[in-house]
């Protein structure tokens, strides 16, 4: 196998870019849409968009915790848990209002370190915690965390269009959090650097300068690229070796982390120098990492061989 066709078996083997290539699986029982008062409300994206009436939207957006890192790292699973939620937000142009969440725990003080790192992040962000349910006598901890937002002019998962420039933007000022494979850019930046960043991608949107972005989830670059090439219906090209990275980070691992601030975009020409200027000035790395096409398959090239990642609209495949 090439360079290319080895990097992309590695990349199939971790099991969230699994999760991500078969994430249809998960809309099954749905239809593919969620009824709303407003009307269909299409699945897929990383918040629910629901028109207010108004000309703009409600998004709405939740995440549950891995049972072993809630266990685990309490205090850094209560803050990713609001972290990740307003992610989201900011991936539809949008900007928070407030959050909820939901608690298991055995009693009161096993709570503790999860409320702590929930405010640590709250205080940071500049967003409130706003109520939610607690349920004790849990025989294990666990922890989800939901978030409302609001929208002007969105950015989806949905218009992606073949010709398009993919741009990867990412906040490379931090450090792996212990062995996790999460990049962690958040809890030692100032707030206020942090609120700005958060902006970033609203303004973007308010510019007409993209109208498509996706957070960078579990399952990193690939498994992420891939959901967003499946709710557009289109293919997608990497160039791995323009992928932004920290000195020293593995390839593999990198590709496959979870950035603290991550996103995916799409724009034409005219309008990428701009997109990748607007994060270059705020202390963001923004690079150009492929284009999207017609092909209906996520292909990705490196250090001069391309291989296929994997056809775009399988919920299941078998992965070696």
């Amino acid at each position: 196998m090439n360079a290319a066709e080895v990097l992309a078996a590695a990349l199939l083997a971790v099991s969230a870019v699994q999760d991500k290539v078969r994430i249809a699986r998960t809309y099954a029982p749905t239809g593919g849409v969620a009824q709303a008062r407003t009307g269909a409300v299409p699945l897929g994206d990383d918040c629910a968009a629901i028109p207010d009436g108004h000309g703009g939207y409600l998004l709405f957006a939740a995440e549950g915790l891995v049972e072993a890192f809630v266990a685990d790292q309490p205090w850094f699973a209560g803050y990713s848990a609001v972290m990740v939620n307003l992610s989201d937000i900011a991936a539809m142009g949008g900007w928070p209002t407030a959050l909820t969440n939901v608690i298991w725990a055995r009693d009161p003080a096993d709570t503790g370190a999860l409320w702590d790192g929930m405010l640590a992040a709250c205080a940071a962000y500049g967003v409130p915690m706003v109520g939610g349910h607690t349920c004790y006598r849990s025989a294990a901890r666990h922890l989800a965390v939901s978030v409302l937002g609001q929208a002007t002019k969105l950015l989806t998962s949905f218009d992606a269009q073949p010709g398009e420039d993919l741009v990867m933007a990412v906040d490379l000022a931090g450090a792996y959090f212990e062995n996790y494979p999460f990049w962690n850019a958040s809890t030692t930046q100032a707030p206020a650097d942090l609120q700005r960043k958060m902006q970033l991608l609203p303004e973007i949107a308010a510019a007409g300068w993209s109208g498509v972005a996706k957070d960078l989830s579990m399952g990193g670059v690939p498994g992420t690229l891939h959901m967003l090439a499946r709710t557009s219906g289109v293919g997608a090209r990497l160039d791995v070796d323009a992928v932004p990275r920290p000195p020293g980070a593995p390839l593999e691992k990198w590709l496959t982390s979870f950035p603290s601030f991550g996103y995916l975009l799409t724009s034409r020409d005219e309008n990428t120098a701009r997109i990748l200027q607007k994060f270059s000035e705020n202390g963001v790395a923004a690079a150009v990492i492929g284009q999207i096409n017609d092909t209906l398959e996520v292909t990705l090239s490196y250090q001069g061989h391309t291989a296929l990642l994997a056809p775009v609209g399988t919920s299941e495949m078998i992965m070696n």
